[in-house]
């Protein structure tokens, strides 16, 4: 029996509809170079989702329809948290929206964590940015 885990493609989602962009072209990429695809998406802690609810099934509805399991980790720290997914479950490139520019966003931090880690953005108009290596200078 092989033990060792396959190779994923991690799809980020935030509670967006219109992140089925990212799982599809995640999907695409998983399957062009054999990995496993994962959708996560990191919630901040509240006690009240009743907002998100409709976002979260949907997607969980998309992911499956690509063979893939989402999870929905709740956490502040969205990088952070991401991160340590990452590392945990073999992930080889993170798939993403744009990233939005500012200094603190998502994928500025998860970078941090992560230099080496290979990156896929996907805009709105589904326009594929990929990098292999990726470090953010300050």
């Amino acid at each position: 029996m092989n033990t060792e885990k396959r190779a994923v493609v991690l799809a980020c989602v935030t509670l967006q509809f219109d992140c089925d962009r990212i799982i599809k072209i995640a999907k695409q990429i998983a399957d062009d170079t054999d990995c496993d695809l994962r959708v996560l998406s990191v919630l901040e802690p509240t006690h009240d989702y009743t907002e998100a609810a409709w976002q979260i099934e949907y997607l969980n509805m998309v992911s499956k329809q690509f063979g893939a399991d989402m999870t929905v980790l709740f956490d502040k720290n969205a990088d952070c948290a991401a991160a340590e997914f990452a590392k945990k479950n073999n992930v080889v490139r993170i798939v993403t929206g744009l990233h939005d520019g500012g200094k603190e966003s998502f994928l500025v931090g998860f970078n941090i964590l992560l230099p080496e880690m290979p990156l896929t953005m996907v805009a709105k108009d589904n326009m594929v940015y990929s990098m292999d290596v990726c470090k953010v200078y300050s």
